[in-house]
């Protein structure tokens, strides 16, 4: 006896198979009594928006920067000599709380062995250096004692403090991670601190003794001859910012005999050659072919990959350690926060540094920070039109978001203030227009054929760079708290 053949509505899996079922699926159409809209959308076409993207953000470090055409693919920085020599920071290699020695390679960070490439020495100098902790308001040298060490921060935040006109203290300057203390006296007879140094936090700094360092350059001819130089240099006339200076006579009568001179140049300027952010585009030949109603697909997938292109961009400006922001600006230009938040006199002080100050750049959280001292102090930010948005700003200065400026572990941050444009010799970006296959100023889009798989590549390429062309066109506010603190 053969088993019953299967009916169109015995159970197979689908919606019909049982009451339940169907009603969920399509419900009772005795149940209504016009057409449903789930039916009615059959015969419809639903609106739809472009390729939605979150991590667009606004971008204003691009917006602001004015933009060099640089047709040789490379920019030339041509300066005054500069004699006085820029500090950099040091940096150390640590294994635990007592073993922490300085790379022997970043010494050269310190003005007085600025160019030094003897190895050796350098390694030696470094292992004389000995570890210190200091406490929470531990004076580590006082003003006219004389030097007997040279220190380095590994970690810690300290005070310069000077003795005013009637014997008051007057805060001169922060001193925090990687900064050096007292090579300043090379060259200088029995030389003493010009400043008190105390700290504000519990701190850890490297000591070399300096009576040892001078037994050592007595027996080392190149570092004496290094030493040597680096004094004589600074003997050397120069204006207030270190440059070459130029004779000049002025309020005379008669007729004196006039000194001449002329401006000396750097014999060896700095070149910025144009960087690139690239990617390949791939896109089916199908899917360009059939589904481009009613967007063309290929043009939203080169829009939303342009898009991440201009983000990794404004990242590489303020990140990349050739040319980015965080790690090109003059150590003379970056100041620490006096208490941890970004507070109006941290602001100030900023400000204070150049001229022409076009723009405060911040992340977001740290913009927030800045926002809640002025609460606290009863200030309120004013604002200012920028490319048709009001935006927050202090003394005028536009107060701009920037993502890309990161918070390290430790939630820190910091602000960069900037001087724009060659006019005022500030900073540039710089990029080349007029390159083949150009889609936007600077980027272009060069079809690469197309694969054994039907896959149409593209090679989407942008071409950027940025210069400072003075030390004081950029400055940055360095140690910015960006947590709230306990009330």
């Amino acid at each position: 006896m053969s088993a019953p053949e299967s009916s169109p509505d015995s159970s197979d899996g689908s919606a019909e198979s049982s009451p339940q079922g169907a009603a969920g699926a399509a419900g009772d159409a005795s149940q209504f009594t016009s057409l449903s809209t789930r039916a009615a959308r059959q015969l419809t076409t639903t609106a739809k928006t472009e390729p939605q993207m979150q991590a667009i953000t606004s971008r204003w470090l691009l917006k602001m920067l004015p933009w060099v055409d640089v047709k040789g693919g490379t920019y030339r920085v041509n300066r005054r000599l500069q004699l006085r020599v820029g500090r950099g920071r040091v940096q150390f290699d640590q294994n635990g709380a007592d073993d922490i020695k300085v790379i022997p390679e970043t010494l050269t960070e310190l003005p007085s062995l600025r160019g030094y490439s003897d190895t050796a020495a350098l390694r030696e100098i470094a292992s004389r250096f000995r570890v210190r902790d200091v406490r929470a308001g531990q004076v580590l040298c006082s003003a006219g004692r004389p030097v007997r060490e040279a220190y380095l921060v590994v970690h810690g935040r300290f005070t310069r403090y000077s003795t005013g006109k009637y014997g008051e203290e007057q805060v001169t300057g922060i001193v925090t991670d990687g900064d050096g203390l007292g090579d300043e006296a090379i060259g200088r007879d029995s030389p003493v601190w010009l400043n008190t140094v105390r700290a504000d936090t519990a701190a850890v700094v490297l000591a070399l003794n300096w009576d040892s360092l001078a037994r050592f350059v007595e027996r080392t001819p190149s570092l004496a001859a290094q030493l040597a130089a680096f004094a004589e240099q600074q003997r050397k006339p120069m204006n207030r910012k270190g440059e070459a200076d130029v004779p000049m006579q002025a309020g005379h009568v008669g007729e004196p005999v006039l000194a001449g001179g002329f401006v000396d140049y750097e014999l060896a300027p700095r070149e910025y050659e144009l960087s690139l952010t690239q990617t390949v585009l791939r896109v089916h030949s199908r899917v360009a072919d059939l589904y481009n109603s009613p967007m063309n697909q290929t043009q939203q997938q080169l829009r939303l990959a342009i898009e991440e292109i201009r983000e990794r961009q404004e990242w590489e400006l303020v990140n990349n350690r050739e040319f980015g922001l965080l790690h090109n600006v003059d150590h003379a230009q970056r100041v620490s926060t006096f208490s941890g938040p970004p507070t109006p006199d941290d602001l100030d002080e900023l400000l204070s540094m150049r001229r022409k100050t076009r723009v405060f750049l911040a992340h977001p959280k740290g913009i927030a920070a800045f926002f809640r001292q002025c609460n606290r102090r009863g200030l309120v930010p004013g604002t200012v039109a920028v490319e048709g948005h009001e935006v927050p700003a202090w003394r005028g200065v536009p107060f701009l978001p920037c993502s890309k400026i990161p918070i390290g572990p430790d939630h820190t941050s910091s602000v960069i203030a900037l001087r724009t444009g060659e006019a005022d010799q500030g900073v540039v970006g710089l990029y080349q227009t007029g390159i083949p296959e150009e889609f936007q100023p600077g980027l272009n889009v060069r079809f690469m054929g197309i694969d054994t798989s039907a896959i149409m590549n593209y090679l989407v390429t942008a071409y950027y760079s940025m210069a400072v062309l003075v030390p004081d066109a950029a400055g940055i506010l360095e140690n910015v708290q960006v947590g709230r603190t306990a009330e």
